[in-house]
This record gives C-alpha cells, structure tokens and sequence, in this order.
C-alpha cells in the first residue's frame, strides 16, 4: 500500500478478516496493526530482517525464563536455527535450568497460596511454578562436584567458565535414559554460543563456588576474571563490526544487569579505547519496564544512542514491546519457525582466539 503524502503519516490500517488458516506471520501482518499488537509486529519484522541481512545477533535476557522452561522452548530453537549468536543472562537463569536435566519436574502450582504453608512443606515458588527444595539441594551437588574437577582451577571469564560447564551438562544430559530436551548450557555448548554473565555472584553456581573456597583455600583456585570478561563480551561487540556484514543486532528479554552489560561494550570500545564501532544497529526489546522512571529495563534505543551504544540508524531501526516475555516472544519465535527462517552459524566460541586476537590489534594500532 503507498504511503501517504504527507511524511509524518503512514499506511492506511486495514485489518483483513481473520479466518484460522493464517500463518503467524501472516497474522501478525493483517492483525496486529496498533498499540501493543504493532510493537509485536514491528518487532517480528525487524528479527526477521536482522536474520535476512546475517546479523550477528546479541541476545539478553533476565527474570525467572529458564523455571517457566522459556530456554527449551524458545530460545535453544533459535540457536540450533543459527540465529543467535552470542548470550548474555543471569546465572539464576543457568541454575535452573540444569534442574530438568538432572531429572527433576517444576509444577504448574498458583500465587494464591499461604507461603508460610509452602515453607513448611519445602517446597519453593516462583510465582506459579512450584518445586521442592531437593531441587536445589541436589542442583548444588552438582554445580560443586562439576567446579571441583581440575580444569575449573583456574581464573576464567565468564564465557569460558559456561562453556565448561555445558560440556559437563552435555554428557549429564547423555547419560539420561528417558528422553530429554537440552538445556540452554548444553545446547550453547554444541552449537558454539558464548554465554557472558554480568553479575554471577548473584546466583547460586557462584554461591557454591564460594563454598568450595572456604572449604579448601589452598586447592579450589577457581575464580573468575571481571576485567577479561569485559574485554571478551567488547571483543565479539568489535568482531561483529569488522567481519561481513558488519551489522549486530540486540534482542532483549526483559531487561536489568544483561542489558546493561552487554550495550555497555561500544561505549568501552569508543569512549575508553577510542575505537568508533557505532554500536548496535537494530534493537528489539520487550520488556514490562517503564522509561519515566530513569531506570536501564525501559530505555529505548534512541536513548541508547546518546551514549553511544546504538547507531543512529538504530533509532528508527528499533522496537520496545511492552508486555511480558512470555507472552509475547513464543509468538516471535513461532512466526520464525513457521517461516522457516535461519541463519549460518557462525560458532563464535571456537571463533575466540581470533575474536580477542582483533581487538588487541586494533588497540595496537590506535597507539
């Protein structure tokens, strides 16, 4: 349909009648035409674009989404399609869903209940999810028994400590006899997707870690690298502005320490290192977060782009669905599946060498 006359105006809205026999896609296109229903939309068109035009593609993501399985679901479809490249989350997000793998159930439960009933009975809520304490308890074991072993006696970044870890997970997962869908770790370590983690002290693998270095100071000599970290998540932000096609996009779930933690890498290249990159060219959020109150979750892009975090291109190139995550991102990622839309994957872990190898240059040569 032409646009009208008038610059400031768009597309006429006409819904076409909805019949039942409409794709996802197709549904998001006659139906979904204004308010929430556009942001949806707008957003499907612009992931849509971002894996056309081969993207590398950031995802963040925060809140309780592994508990409600949202990993399985919808996010490990994505990467095994190609289309994420890079992770960054909570390490409460990497916890628990290692919890199916080891065999346990999380049950439909309700928030309408006495907690002080569920405390007595062990069992732990997460809003209407319930499962009992074991679960954790056993979780830890594992997460303990796993940084024990020799190769975790070392300091490490993030992305390196996960990826160790899904390697462990893989082979749990193996040795399952009943069926069972691969965890986020798991999958992130097959297909070759970093996952980074902002805060890890806030989760319980770390608190485990803390346990094992007081129970053994002289030999658990695990820890992880702050400042390396950093560096890393920066060097595949720089990687993805130097290598063909040039182009990143961010997807983000929620928001809070991922998001932040991942945009804040082109202001380090461009305001620290005095390397331009221009940041991230088309952002996809959904999030329930307000902008009015000042906070990181609900900032747009065009704010973003004060700071030097998203391109200028990325203004107009950018959507914030409010609503929840899990109400709106199963729909996205059935219009991709359905679409049949992927992606080449480019396995950037086993890229990393030559990831840091990059920026290290680029540094030299700015000097």
């Amino acid at each position: 349909m032409p646009h009208h006359p008038n610059k400031h105006r768009g597309f006429p809205l006409q819904a076409e009648p909805v019949t039942g026999r409409e794709t996802t896609a197709e549904l998001l296109s006659r139906a979904y035409l204004s308010y929430g229903g556009r942001e949806i939309r707008h957003a499907y068109e612009l992931l849509v674009r971002a894996i056309r035009e081969n993207h590398i593609i950031f995802l963040t993501f925060s809140g309780a989404l592994t508990p409600a399985d949202l990993a399985r679901g919808c996010i490990n479809p994505l990467i095994e399609r190609g289309i994420i490249d890079v992770i960054c989350t909570t390490g409460a997000n990497l916890y628990h869903d290692v919890h199916r793998s080891l065999g346990f159930v999380l049950e439909e439960g309700t928030p309408h209940v006495d907690d002080r009933t569920l405390r007595e009975e062990r069992i732990i809520r997460i809003y209407d999810i319930f499962f009992d304490e074991d679960v954790l308890l056993d979780t830890d074991r594992f997460f303990s028994e796993v940084m024990r072993q020799p190769e975790f006696q070392r300091s490490m970044t993030t992305a390196e400590f996960h990826d160790r870890l899904g390697q462990y997970v893989t082979e749990l997962e193996r040795q399952r006899r009943e069926p069972v869908h691969p965890s986020l770790l798991a999958t992130c370590f097959r297909h070759r997707v970093p996952i980074f983690c902002g805060a890890p002290q806030d989760g319980s693998i770390f608190l485990n870690a803390v346990k094992l270095k007081k129970e053994a100071p002289d030999t658990f000599r695990f820890q992880l690298d702050a400042l390396e970290d950093v560096f890393e998540f920066s060097a595949y932000q720089y990687w993805a502005k130097t290598q063909a096609p040039g182009k990143m996009t961010i997807l983000i779930l929620g928001g809070g320490v991922p998001k932040n933690y991942t945009l804040q890498g082109e202001p380090l290249l461009s305001q620290i290192f005095g390397i331009d990159t221009e940041g991230f060219d088309i952002d996809i959020q959904i999030s329930d977060a307000n902008v009015h109150t000042g906070g990181l979750s609900g900032c747009p892009a065009s704010e973003g782009h004060t700071w030097g975090k998203t391109s200028a291109d990325c203004v107009i190139n950018s959507i914030f669905c409010h609503g929840d995550v899990t109400q709106i991102f199963p729909l996205l990622t059935h219009a991709v599946a359905q679409q049949d839309l992927r992606k080449e994957p480019r396995r950037l872990a086993d890229l990393r060498e030559d990831v840091l190898a990059n920026l290290h240059a680029a540094l030299r040569n700015r000097q």
